[in-house]
C-alpha cells in the first residue's frame, strides 16, 4: 500500500508539474506569436512589449538572443533608438552573431548613427570560413555524455532533478546544443517532463545513443561522395544531443544538430511509454548515416529561392535532402514512409495538388499531430523525393543536375522540367 501511494503521489506531482510546464510553454509561444503578429501589423511599440514578455519567459540563451534582436527591430521601427540599441547589445551579449545580417538589416539603419554603433559591431566576430574538407568535420558527442551524467545524478537526487540538469547538461552545452535547445525545445521544464515521463524507454536506448561514434566512417564516406557530386559543398560540424522528440535533425549556422534519442531504436527498445505520435518520430539507429546525409544536404541549400512560400517549395526542399542524401549514403532516411507509399502514388499526388500552390506545408511536413496509421506524417518528403529523382534521372549531366537542384529559383518550372507528372501518368 505504501509503495502504491508513493507511485500515485509521484504521478500526481508529475501531472501538476506538466500542467505548469504546459502553461509556461503556451505563454512563451503565444507571446512570441502575438509579438510577431503585432510587428507584421506595424504596431511596433506593442510588439516590443510582447517581445519583452517573451524574453522573460524564455529559458535558453540563444532563444533570448533572437527575441532581443526582434525587440531591437521593433523599437527601432517605433523610433526609440536608445531602447533599440540596448536591445541589440543584449542580443549580441547573449550570442547573436550574424554580423552580416546586423550590418544589412534595413530595420536597424537608424542605429548606424548612434554613438557606439561601430564599437558594438566590432565586438561581433566575423563569420568563420565554412569547411570544405570532409576530413576536417568534427562529430561532437560530448552532449550525450553530459546528458547521461546528469541523468544518473538526478535519479539519485530526485528533489533536485531540474537543478541537476541545468548544472550538468544545460549550463555546459556545446554551441550546437545551445542552438538545438533554442529552436527545437520549448523550455527546460518541457525537457524535464519529457525525460521523466519515459524512464524505461530511456534506460532501453542508453547504449544505442553512444553508437554514433561507430558510424563515423559512414558519415565521412557520405560527405566524400557529396564532395564528388557537388565540389563546392561545405561540411559543418555535427552535434549529437538529447532533446524532447521535436526534431531528429535540423541545421543552423552552427552545424548539423541531431536529436539522437529519436534515432536510437533497436530490437530491445521499449516504446510503451511513448504516445503513438512520438512513436512515429522514432528512427532505427541504423538510419543514422542516412539522416546525417539528409541534414548535410540542407546545409547546401542556401542558393535556393527562399521567398517562395508554396507547399511545392517546402516539399522539394525536404525531398531533395532525402534524394541526394540517398545518393551519397546508399539509402533514404524515410524507408517506412516510402514503403507505405508504394501503390498509392496517384492518390497521394491528387491530394497534394490541392495544396501545391498554397502555403499549406503543415499538411505535408512535420504533421505527426494529425497523422494516423493509415495516413502517416511527412508525406511531403516522399513527394519532393519523387520530383527530384525524376529530374535527376532525365538529366544527362548528373553533376549539373545536382547543382541545378541546389540553386532552384522557380519551383513550378522545376516541377515541369522534372517530368514527374508525366512519369506518374504512365504508372
Amino acid at each position: 500500500m505504501e509503495a502504491s501511494l508513493r507511485r500515485i503521489s509521484f504521478f500526481f506531482l508529475l501531472l501538476i508539474h506538466c500542467y505548469g510546464m504546459a502553461q509556461t510553454t503556451a505563454s512563451l509561444r503565444s507571446e512570441e506569436a502575438a509579438a510577431d503578429s503585432l510587428f507584421r501589423l506595424k504596431k511596433y511599440s506593442k510588439a516590443a512589449a510582447a517581445y519583452a514578455t517573451a524574453i522573460d519567459l524564455a529559458d535558453f540563451k540563444i532563444k533570448k538572443a533572437g527575441l532581443y534582436y526582434s525587440l531591437a527591430n521593433a523599437w527601432a521601427l517605433a523610433g526609440d533608438k536608445d531602447n533599440a540599441f540596448n536591445a541589440l547589445k543584449q542580443a549580441i551579449n547573449l550570442g547573436y552573431d550574424d554580423k552580416a545580417h546586423i550590418e544589412n538589416d534595413k530595420d536597424l539603419l537608424m542605429l548606424h548613427q548612434q554613438s557606439g554603433w561601430a564599437s558594438l559591431l566590432a565586438g561581433v566576430p566575423n563569420a568563420s570560413l565554412l569547411n570544405d574538407d570532409p576530413e576536417k568535420t568534427a562529430f561532437r558527442t560530448d552532449d550525450i555524455h553530459r546528458f547521461w551524467r546528469a541523468y544518473d545524478a538526478a535519479l539519485l537526487d530526485t528533489a533536485n532533478y531540474a537543478r541537476i540538469f541545468r548544472l550538468h547538461y544545460f549550463d555546459s552545452a556545446s554551441a550546437g546544443m545551445e542552438d538545438y535547445m533554442a529552436y527545437k525545445v520549448n523550455s527546460i521544464d518541457d525537457f524535464i517532463a519529457h525525460i521523466r515521463s519515459a524512464p524505461v524507454f530511456y534506460h532501453s536506448i542508453r547504449s544505442a545513443t553512444f553508437q554514433s561514434d561507430a558510424f563515423k566512417q559512414d558519415f565521412l564516406a557520405s560527405f566524400k561522395k557529396l564532395k564528388a557530386l557537388y565540389p563546392i559543398a561545405k561540411f559543418p560540424d555535427v552535434y549529437f544531443v538529447m532533446g524532447t522528440f521535436t526534431s531528429a535533425g535540423t541545421v543552423t549556422r552552427k552545424g548539423l544538430l541531431i536529436g539522437i534519442n529519436q534515432v536510437s531504436k533497436t530490437d530491445s527498445t521499449y516504446t510503451g511509454e511513448l504516445s503513438d505520435r512520438l512513436k512515429t518520430r522514432m528512427n532505427n539507429i541504423s538510419y543514422l548515416p542516412n539522416i546525417i546525409a539528409h541534414e548535410a544536404i540542407h546545409f547546401q541549400q542556401d542558393g535556393m529561392n527562399s521567398d517562395d512560400t508554396t507547399t511545392l517549395r517546402s516539399v522539394i526542399v525536404e525531398g531533395m535532402a532525402d534524394f541526394i542524401g540517398e545518393l551519397i549514403s546508399g539509402a533514404t532516411a524515410n524507408p517506412v514512409l516510402f514503403s507505405w507509399a508504394k501503390g498509392k502514388e496517384k492518390a497521394i499526388w491528387a491530394r497534394f495538388k490541392k495544396d501545391m500552390y498554397q502555403s499549406r506545408y503543415s499538411n505535408w511536413i512535420a504533421n505527426s499531430k494529425t497523422s494516423s496509421p493509415d495516413n502517416p506524417p511527412d508525406q511531403g518528403y516522399w513527394i519532393g523525393y519523387q520530383i527530384c529523382k525524376s529530374y535527376y534521372e532525365k538529366a544527362r549531366d548528373k553533376k549539373r543536375a545536382i547543382y541545378d537542384m541546389l540553386h532552384i529559383r522557380d519551383y513550378r518550372q522545376f516541377l515541369k522540367q522534372s517530368g514527374w507528372e508525366q512519369k506518374l501518368a504512365g504508372m
